[in-house]
């Protein structure tokens, strides 16, 4: 999908969170806040909301003199995440559909997002997840392709999200003994999207077939992706996508058995999924 008139405004704002996250003094905040909304009149609408945002973002940092803007939060939101794992493993052992659970563990996690419209608290979702619907529910169609499937590509979004992930992923190597699964991870760090530094840091290595996507967007950009990537997206039996970065990458999808596993945080993809904000998604394309 490509960017909406609403994506220009919730760039900007995203401009000013990152000058709040940062600290950065009152010179550095009217450098950064106007470089983006000078940008953001030349925006190129036949780009992806993470196409779009990529550009910003390395802007930014650079204004900024740092590699990784929001670094710090990263490193907040994953022992966060990592704090509900106990109960989360107890959640699993007590459930009687492992993959309901594992998924909607998973899609809880998508909440951990610097760069949406609406945050949500992770307390929250954590106590109503289990008890929440999937406004587009293909869990079905989702467990009957994971049956046939001898390949899997899992691809990340969010730092601190991505401890979810592994026990999503953990979870279906059980399941799915056949499965061989693979985790792809961003090729830099982009606002708070998960990279191969702190996927290696979860453990991912001695779980899965860890994969540097070599994207610089916070989503799968398939033009922008190294060759081998684009080779495993390819030829994945099934490609479960995380986030809305991943939808709007996307969208509308360009293969078969392509599962995007979502909560709907902005206007724009509400719309294009027909959802309301604050619901979740597993839709098989």
């Amino acid at each position: 999908m490509t960017i909406d008139n609403a994506c220009v405004e919730c760039i900007i704002n995203q401009s000013r969170r990152v000058v709040d996250a940062i600290g950065a003094d009152d010179a550095l905040n009217r450098r950064i806040v106007g470089k983006v909304s000078k940008l953001s009149e030349d925006f190129d609408f036949s780009k992806s909301p993470p196409e779009v945002a990529s550009d910003v973002y390395e802007k930014m940092a650079q204004l900024a003199g740092m590699d990784d803007l929001y670094a710090q939060l990263k490193s907040h939101a994953t022992e966060k995440a990592q704090s509900f794992i106990p109960q989360l493993h107890q959640e699993l052992q007590e459930s009687s559909d492992k993959l309901l659970t594992a998924i909607k563990i998973a899609v809880a996690g998508n909440v951990i997002d610097l760069a949406s419209e609406v945050s949500f608290d992770l307390n929250d979702e954590m106590e109503k997840v289990f008890e929440t619907h999937f406004a587009h529910d293909d869990v079905e169609l989702l467990r009957g392709a994971l049956e046939k499937a001898s390949t899997l590509l899992y691809i990340g979004d969010n730092v601190g999200e991505h401890i979810f992930d592994y026990l999503c992923i953990e979870t279906l190597q059980t399941l799915y003994p056949q499965l061989h699964i693979s985790y792809m991870v961003r090729g830099n760090p982009i606002i708070n999207d998960v990279t191969m530094k702190e996927a290696k840091e979860a453990g991912f290595e001695q779980l899965c077939h860890l994969v540097d996507s070599g994207v610089n967007t916070p989503g799968f950009a398939y033009e922008r992706a190294n060759k081998m990537s684009q080779e495993l997206f390819d030829a994945a039996d099934l490609v479960l996508t995380k986030g809305m970065g991943n939808y709007e990458c996307l969208s509308p999808s360009p293969r078969e058995n392509l599962c995007y596993l979502l909560k709907v945080k902005c206007s724009v993809v509400a719309y294009a999924l027909g959802r309301s904000v604050g619901e979740i998604v597993c839709k098989m394309n």
